[in-house]
C-alpha cells in the first residue's frame, strides 16, 4: 500500500506543477511498475497496455460518439434549442436562465461535450441575458452548470468509460442516466427560481417571441429529436450495440448538419474530422495513461489491501459508496471527470465487487461526483471556459454564480443515494 500511496503523490504533485493527467499518469505508473519489476518488463507492460487498448473494440465507441457531437456542433442548432425553450419559458421571472438549463441540456446530450456546450451557449445565451439585465453571476453561472448536465444525459462518453472499466452494459448504464439527468434539469431550474425569488432583479421576464420565431426553430429541433431518440431507442431495443448506435449517430449527425446548410464543402469536413480526431486523440491520453498506472497500482496490492480494510471494518455497501463518492469530490477540485474514473474506479473494484454493490446504480454515483468539478474551485472546467469567451466577467462571479447549482448537484447525489430505485428502476425493466 505504501508504494501505491508514493505513486499517488508523485501524481498530485506533477498534477500541481502543470503536468497534463494523461502524461503524468502515464510517467509514473511506468516509473512505479519499473521500480517494481524492472525497465524493461515495464516498457513491454506500457506497450501492450497501449496496444490492447488502442484495438480494443469497445473502446471505439468513444470517437464514434464525439464525431456525433462534433457535427451537431456544425450544425449550428445551439441557437435554435435555445430559441424553443425559449418560447415556453421566456415570460416567467429567470425565464432567460431557465431557458438556458433546458437549452443546454439538450445541446450537451446531443453533442457529448460539456466543454463545447459551456463555450457554445455563452455565445447564445449570454448576449439576451444582458439585454434584459440579468446579473453576470446567475447568467454564467447557469451557463457553466448546464453544460454539465450531458455528463449524466446519455449518450454520455462518461458513463461510456466507466461501463469499460467496471465492465458493465453501457446500455444500462445510458438507461439509468435519464431519470437522474431528468432530476438534475428540474433541480437546476429550481435553483434559478430560488435565486430570482430571493433577488427579482437577478433575472426579470423577457418579451414575448415572436409565433412564426418559435414554430421555426420547434420545426428545425425535431430532427435532432428524432436522432437522440433513434440512437437510445436502438440500443434500448437491442437492435443494435451501443458502438453501432454511435455510428448511426454520427452518420444521422452528419446528415443533419448537410440539411442545415453545412458540411458542403472539403474544408468543413476536413475541420470537422480534424476536432474529432484532435479531442480523441487528448482524450485517449488520458485513458492510456490512466490504464498504465493502474497496472502499477494493482502491482503494489492496494485494491486487495482495500478489500482486506472493508472486511475489517465491517462496511456496509452504502458506507463504502459514500467513502468513495468522498474521495471522487476531493479529486474533482483537482482532476476533470475522465481522470477521476480512470484512477479512482479500478482502486475500489475488487472492494465494490465484494461488497455486493450494484455496479449500475454506483456508476451513475460516480459520474454525479464528477459533474460536480466541473464546476467547484480550484479547477472548475466550465467556470474557466466561461471566462475565456466572456472575459469581462470576474471569476468569482462565475463560482458565485455556480453556488446555487452546486447546492442542486449535492441534493441530486443525496436523493440518488438515498432512493437507488431512481438510478436502477429503468434498468430493472430492461434486464
Amino acid at each position: 500500500m505504501t508504494t501505491a500511496l508514493i505513486g499517488f503523490g508523485a501524481l498530485l504533485l506533477l498534477c500541481f506543477f502543470g503536468f497534463r493527467v494523461g502524461f503524468a499518469t502515464l510517467f509514473v505508473g511506468l516509473v512505479g511498475f519499473a521500480i517494481e519489476r524492472g525497465v524493461s518488463p515495464a516498457l513491454s507492460m506500457a506497450g501492450q497496455q497501449i496496444m490492447d487498448d488502442a484495438m480494443s473494440y469497445n473502446l471505439s465507441v468513444i470517437p464514434l460518439f464525439i464525431l456525433m457531437g462534433v457535427f451537431i456542433y456544425r450544425a449550428d442548432i445551439s441557437r435554435d434549442l435555445y430559441t424553443a425553450a425559449y418560447s415556453a419559458l421566456g415570460r416567467f421571472r429567470g425565464g432567460l436562465a431557465l431557458s438556458t438549463v433546458v437549452a443546454c441540456a439538450g445541446f450537451s446530450a446531443v453533442s457529448g461535450s460539456s466543454v463545447a456546450t459551456a463555450a457554445t451557449m455563452t455565445r447564445v445565451a449570454m448576449p439576451p441575458m444582458r439585454k434584459y439585465k440579468y446579473h453576470d453571476s446567475l447568467s454564467a453561472g447557469t451557463i457553466a452548470a448546464g453544460g454539465t448536465l450531458g455528463i449524466m444525459i446519455p449518450p454520455s462518453v462518461p458513463l461510456v468509460i466507466y461501463g469499460i472499466v467496471a465492465e458493465q452494459d453501457i446500455g444500462l448504464l445510458f438507461i439509468a442516466g435519464v431519470l437522474p439527468g431528468i432530476l438534475l434539469v428540474g433541480l437546476f431550474m429550481a435553483a434559478v427560481a430560488v435565486v430570482v425569488r430571493l433577488d427579482p432583479k437577478a433575472g426579470p421576464a423577457g418579451e414575448p417571441l415572436d409565433k412564426e420565431e418559435a414554430r421555426r426553430a420547434r420545426r428545425a429541433v425535431w430532427p435532432v429529436l428524432g436522432l437522440f431518440i433513434l440512437v437510445l431507442g436502438g440500443i434500448y431495443g437491442k437492435v443494435f450495440t451501443p458502438t453501432e448506435a454511435s455510428g448511426i449517430g454520427a452518420v444521422g449527425a452528419a446528415a443533419i448538419a448537410f440539411a442545415r446548410g453545412h458540411l458542403r464543402t472539403l474544408s468543413d469536413w476536413r475541420a470537422s474530422l480534424v476536432e474529432a480526431t484532435r479531442t480523441t486523440a487528448t482524450l485517449f491520453i488520458v485513458i492510456f495513461g490512466a490504464l498504465v498506472f493502474a497496472q502499477f497500482i494493482n502491482l503494489s496490492g492496494l485494491p486487495y489491501d482495500l478489500v482486506d480494510i472493508v472486511d475489517e471494518f465491517e462496511f456496509s455497501p452504502m458506507q463504502l459508496v459514500m467513502f468513495v463518492a468522498f474521495i471522487a469530490i476531493l479529486m474533482g477540485m483537482i482532476f476533470e471527470s475522465i481522470g477521476i474514473l480512470l484512477l479512482l474506479v479500478p482502486v475500489f473494484l475488487p472492494s465494490l465487487f465484494a461488497a455486493n454493490v450494484d455496479m449500475i446504480w454506483f456508476g451513475i454515483i460516480v459520474v454525479l461526483v464528477t459533474e460536480l468539478g466541473l464546476i467547484t474551485p480550484p479547477i472548475g472546467m466550465n467556470v474557466f471556459v466561461v471566462r475565456s469567451v466572456m472575459p469581462d466577467i470576474k471569476l468569482g462571479h462565475i463560482f458565485r454564480g455556480v453556488t446555487s447549482f452546486i447546492v442542486a448537484d449535492l441534493v441530486a447525489l443525496v436523493l440518488v443515494f438515498l432512493i437507488p430505485a431512481i438510478a436502477t428502476f429503468l434498468p430493472a425493466l430492461m434486464r
